[in-house]
């Protein structure tokens, strides 16, 4: 199946009324959904590269004993803007960012819900990301570790700038996270294709529907635990200063209970990923789906029972920390039951081993390992033991690059063909792959068996006596191999832009909305918004009706639907592009920056703020009009010729 076509004055009516603006202007003023998409899935990446470069300085400073490539004070940087980098710059943005391109596509919208705030969120990211790095390479970058613990992180211990610039970046990335979460749960609720009943839903939007509540619910936290940490610095108030009747604990909870969620909101998307994998190259509708619906569901809620899992080795009741463990074992069990679906998925499918399918089949192997340690440091007295150790890091990472990295890559090889119309070359793909399963293995097993011998993290040397330098040598070897891997995935996506396969709409056959449009996707995704009548809809026979008619061509009218059933509700016009959200994201920018220096900035660069923020609603003839639901009736649902 194939989506229904306007005719070709029609088409080009409305892919003029939803493309950006041309020229640099027009750059600035984008707010098509697929353009910050790809825009933000492009500045991850970045960050991640710049990550992962952090990483290798310091495995290159701990291939050997003795070490004395990197300083005490340089190491603190580093290992602090690795982990802030990979968890606040990388691992929730990309998920949002390759979100907010998909979603649209697979529920049969035409935009995101609030395209000005995408736009606007995804410029605060930017922008606090680049303060992070410019901070780094003027050495005032953070360097109290990606959690912070006070007291270290107190004005006593950390006189420098090097915090506050740490605490203003959580704010710029979880403001960011949070409008993203905004958005993608309005579009899910309220703009699917009439038709997508929510046991219609793909398993990735129902990923994505679970991980933005938890986005919701979770970062006003970490945002709270940073302005309270930051105006402690600054203003002398006392939320962490026992001897003053503050908490130093208050911040392991405040951070945690944002900390822990956020693993797996790390965790949920590719969970999703690997659904729409499994089910296309397995040649059949995934196994169990009302299990698996609830199994994201119940992950995501107990996910918020499990924060002072982080925090075993404090003086907290040993009571307390018992319901904890048992939270800890018991969310492996909707995990489990997803990769049991998956397996039935494809056990009953006609198997099509292509560069997507490896990534994820490395991803059950290497969770499972991390999935276990997991449940190994769930017990209070074996954590108690292994706490702060390398064991804790190849945990981690057996859990977070596992879990969220191997199915991500498999996704880019899985929807390239749709941002760019083009394959990846499959050749280059099972390189990339092998390289980066042997280099992870190779990188983060050794871990376990340094952090069982005593290696504590965040360490920048140890004597040859430890014995513990050929364990890390390996380690150093497989973290080059890594870089090897990725660089071989630029190349190919560099390649292949312009010089791959063309891809046609589907190239893999697949079930899903997304695939019944052009590869890339025109500006307006859909020349007529389908109705949807089954959860794979492109493997179900053609039945009537089909699409929606009567939306405008000539200004970008959106149809909204009710939340449970989508069922037709109201018409709805969005606003055009706009320099406003760049604008208002500077002026915030200049607001955050300047606090770190002075309270002042507060006040004074508001002022800016609002007139970028009254810029942007200010009411334009048309932008807000929408027509009720007595009106719904004139839309034709027609038979598609």
């Amino acid at each position: 199946m194939t989506a229904p076509r306007l005719d070709a004055k029609d088409a080009a009516m409305l892919e003029q009324t939803w493309r950006d603006p041309p020229g640099l202007i027009g750059w600035f003023s984008a707010i098509n959904h697929k353009t910050m998409s790809l825009r933000f899935m492009i500045t991850t990446f970045v960050f991640f590269v710049l990550g992962g470069l952090l990483a290798l300085a310091i495995r290159l400073q701990l291939a050997g004993p003795d070490g004395r490539i990197i300083g005490a004070d340089l190491y603190s940087q580093l290992f602090t803007m690795h982990g802030s980098t990979m968890m606040f710059l990388f691992a929730v943005p990309v998920m949002q960012a390759v979100a907010t391109y998909l979603v649209p596509l697979m529920i049969g919208a035409r935009s995101v819900a609030f395209p000005r705030m995408n736009a606007f969120a995804y410029w605060i990211f930017t922008l606090g990301g680049i303060m992070l790095f410019v901070a780094f390479f003027l050495n005032v970058g953070p360097d109290a570790g990606w959690f912070a613990y006070v007291p270290l992180s107190s004005l006593q211990y950390s006189p420098t700038k090097r915090v506050d610039i740490w605490a203003q970046m959580i704010t710029f990335t979880e403001m960011a996270g949070l409008m993203e979460a905004i958005v993608l749960i309005t579009t899910i609720l309220k703009m699917r294709a009439p038709g997508m009943t929510l046991n219609r839903m793909p398993l990735f939007v129902w990923a994505i529907l679970a991980t933005s509540f938890m986005v919701l619910f979770s970062m006003p936290a970490v945002m709270l635990g940073s302005t309270a940490l930051i105006t402690d610095r600054l203003v002398n108030t006392q939320f962490f200063n026992p001897l003053k009747g503050g908490d130093a604990l208050l911040w392991q909870h405040l951070f945690w209970f944002f900390g822990h969620p956020e693993v797996y909101m790390i965790f949920i998307p590719p969970l999703g990923f690997i659904s729409s994998i499994v089910a296309t190259f397995a040649r059949r509708p995934i196994v169990g789906y009302p299990a698996m619906v609830l199994s994201v569901v119940a992950t995501a809620f107990l996910a918020f029972g499990l924060w002072v899992h982080h925090m075993f080795a404090t003086n907290l009741p040993e009571l307390g920390k018992t319901f904890f463990t048992a939270a800890s074992l018991m969310i492996a069990i909707p995990t489990a039951l997803q990769i049991f679906c998956w397996i039935a998925t494809l056990w009953t499918g006609r198997l099509n081993l292509r560069t997507p399918l490896l990534f994820v089949l490395a991803f059950f192997v290497i969770l499972l390992a991390g999935g276990l340690t997991g449940l190994m440091l769930a017990s209070v007295s074996l954590d108690t033991q292994l706490h702060d150790s390398h064991f804790v890091v190849a945990h981690l990472h057996y859990v977070l690059m596992g879990g969220a990295v191997f199915p991500l890559f498999g996704a880019f090889y899985y929807w390239f063909p749709k941002f760019t119309g083009r394959m990846l070359n499959e050749r280059l793909g099972r390189w990339n792959f092998w390289l980066f399963f042997i280099g992870f293995n190779l990188t983060f097993f050794p871990m376990h068996v340094l952090g069982l011998q005593g290696m504590p993290r965040r360490v920048y040397t140890y004597p040859a006596a430890m014995e513990w330098g050929s364990l890390n040598f390996a380690a150093t070897v497989g973290s080059f191999m890594i870089a090897v891997s990725v660089l071989l995935f630029i190349i190919n996506v560099l390649r292949s832009r312009r010089h791959g396969e063309e891809a046609g709409n589907d190239p893999w056959g697949a079930g899903t909305l997304e695939w019944s449009i052009p590869s890339p996707p025109p500006a307006g995704n859909f020349e007529m918004v389908p109705v949807v009548h089954a959860r794979d809809p492109l493997w179900e026979p053609k039945r009537l009706p089909s699409h929606v008619t009567g939306l405008a061509n000539d200004y970008r009218e959106i149809l909204v639907t009710s939340v449970a059933d989508a069922e037709l509700d109201h018409r709805l016009w969005l606003p055009s592009s706009s320099l406003a959200p760049f604008v208002t994201a500077l002026a915030t920018t200049v607001l955050f920056v300047g606090s770190i220096f002075t309270p002042w900035a507060v006040v004074w660069a508001a002022v800016p703020v609002a007139a970028g923020a009254t810029w942007w609603f200010w009411p334009k003839k048309g932008i807000v009009e929408q027509r009720t639901g007595s009106e719904i009736s004139p839309y034709d649902v027609e038979v598609e010729s």
